[in-house]
């Protein structure tokens, strides 16, 4: 298969795959490739940021803390990476609720609502607001980076096929092509073995069917 993923995209893939995991010495080896990849030092804080909404705050704090001392430590040794833009501040104009309203229409490709949201509107609003209004609001990712960070770290956790099938779903309406998430499959099996890799593959067919 022809490789249609660039560098960075290659590179979130196990950085977000080890952060949700909590595979914190593997994580370590990722996020020195990604740096070299020519991911800034912020566009990686903003994955491991992200994913403490899929992953939990503790798996988000860890990756944090081995990214800091993997900074460091390669500035000892004469590293300078780049550190790269940071947000653009969100506008007044409008509410997160708005925002993340809009943005997750988009990315879904119509408004979402149901049963669940109506039992539980409380996570209706936070998902809305604060996921998609106020994470994917922020530009140091492009929505295609982040939905391979969502993906990458949905493929290794346990129990939540339905969330990556939605997300491959959500993937696809970034720009993300079938041949470019095949090429994340392909990725997903050499970085995190073939059971992990086999079941991502098994959602994406039945995506793509």
């Amino acid at each position: 298969m022809q490789d249609v993923l660039t560098d960075k995209q290659h590179a979130i893939i196990p950085i977000a795959a080890f952060t949700a995991s909590g595979e914190l010495e593997k994580l370590e080896a990722a996020l020195n490739e990604g740096l070299n990849a020519g991911m800034t030092v912020n566009e990686i804080k903003e994955v491991l940021i992200q994913l403490y909404a899929y992953a939990g705050f503790p798996r988000s704090l860890n990756a944090l803390g081995t990214f800091m001392a993997v900074v460091e430590h390669r500035q000892k040794n004469g590293l300078h990476d780049e550190q790269g833009s940071a947000a653009t501040p969100l506008t007044e104009n409008e509410t997160s609720l708005e925002i993340g309203t809009r943005n997750q229409t988009k990315l879904v490709g119509q408004p979402v609502k149901g049963p669940l949201f109506e039992f539980a509107p409380a996570i209706d609003q936070y998902l809305k607001s604060h996921l998609f209004g106020d994470i994917f609001q922020r530009d140091t990712l492009d929505w295609q980076m982040r939905e391979l960070a969502t993906i990458s770290a949905l493929a290794v956790l346990s129990g939540v096929n339905s969330q990556l099938k939605s997300h491959y779903s959500m993937s696809l309406n970034t720009g993300l092509t079938l041949d470019k998430l095949w090429a994340f499959v392909d990725t997903l099996k050499q970085k995190c073995g073939n059971e992990i890799a086999e079941n991502a593959a098994n959602i994406l067919r039945n995506v793509a069917s």
